[in-house]
């Protein structure tokens, strides 16, 4: 099968949708199909279309439609996709009748959707590969890292906030890696340092640097305000690295309701509160391990690679 995944995060972006159009990309590609990755449908000729993020690649599937009315679509779906376009876009909603099948990255998405289109969902989580070797991690401080862009949607702030709560017998040191991607918040950033020194904002790092960083800390820091199913959490799994999470969905999804290491939606005493107990608790860092270990074994990458089989089998049986 010839497989086109359209994705609007351009060539080179280091996006979470751009890498996983490229990791899907290569599954299918192992499953024996020739996949091509590209920002937008412009008629390449194709036997199925995969759309990553419903709003933005619209144009695209509505396009792919008209072309092959009765080809197979399948639509993928972000945080802001679920869980703030679907309310305001009527694209979102067209997106999704026209899609044959829908893959959300974990099983609370399904109750964000419609139900008439809930019959073409399949969740699909993210894998990540567990490091091979951990990288030393620092004795002079307990590091914690956040692995986001400077974006709104993420409230990337909130953990230099929290950081500013920290009593001074705290050893806790807050790495933040991502890109500037809106206007000011590369100086904001770089204030937030100067006014926090336990906080610090190094830019973007490559993929593979930035998983090194994540493995050697204690701690990963998401405090986004959406998210459809972060792979950093998977990574963050993969890598048996606890995770304090604002309590979004997206990560109650893929850790469970139960998981103690949530905090509300920007709150950074909450979030400060956890760091300093993660810290200071071995118990309750002990139980925050075990809860991501638990996510570890359903993200390996062989049960994304079925997950993706079976829906593929689904569609060529239809």
């Amino acid at each position: 099968m010839t497989i086109l995944v359209v994705t609007p995060a351009p060539r080179g972006a280091r996006t979470g949708n751009r890498m996983t159009a490229l990791r899907w990309a290569r599954i299918l590609r192992g499953l024996g199909h020739r996949v091509t990755v590209a920002a937008r449908y412009t008629a390449q000729p194709c036997d199925l279309l995969v759309a990553l993020h419903a709003r933005r690649s619209f144009p695209s599937i509505a396009a792919y439609r008209r072309r092959h009315p009765r080809a197979p679509v399948v639509v993928a779906l972000t945080g802001t996709d679920l869980y703030r376009d679907l309310r305001f876009s009527a694209s979102v909603g067209r997106a999704l009748e026209m899609a044959t099948r829908i893959v959300v990255l974990q099983p609370m998405a399904l109750q964000a959707l419609p139900a008439s289109v809930r019959r073409k969902a399949r969740v699909i989580l993210q894998s990540a590969g567990a490091p091979r070797r951990r990288p030393p991690r620092r004795h002079d401080a307990f590091e914690v890292c956040v692995l986001g862009h400077l974006r709104a949607v993420k409230d990337p702030f909130r953990a230099a906030a929290a950081a500013r709560l920290l009593p001074p017998s705290s050893r806790i040191r807050v790495l933040h890696v991502g890109a500037a991607i809106q206007p000011g918040t590369a100086s904001r950033a770089r204030a937030e340092h100067r006014r926090t020194p336990r906080y610090q904002w190094i830019g973007e790092r490559p993929h593979a640097e930035a998983v090194k960083i994540l493995a050697r800390s204690r701690l990963l820091c998401l405090t986004s305000k959406l998210e459809g199913g972060a792979n950093v959490v998977s990574e963050a799994a993969a890598a048996g690295v606890p995770v304090l999470s604002s309590r979004i969905d997206g990560s109650v999804g893929l850790l469970g309701p139960r998981y103690p290491g949530y905090f509300p939606i920007g709150d950074a005493r909450a979030l400060a509160a956890l760091l300093l107990r993660a810290e200071t608790d071995p118990g309750f860092y002990a139980e925050l391990t075990r809860g991501v270990r638990r996510l570890a074994r359903l993200v390996r990458p062989a049960r994304e690679r079925a997950a993706w089989a079976s829906l593929l089998a689904g569609l060529t049986q239809g």
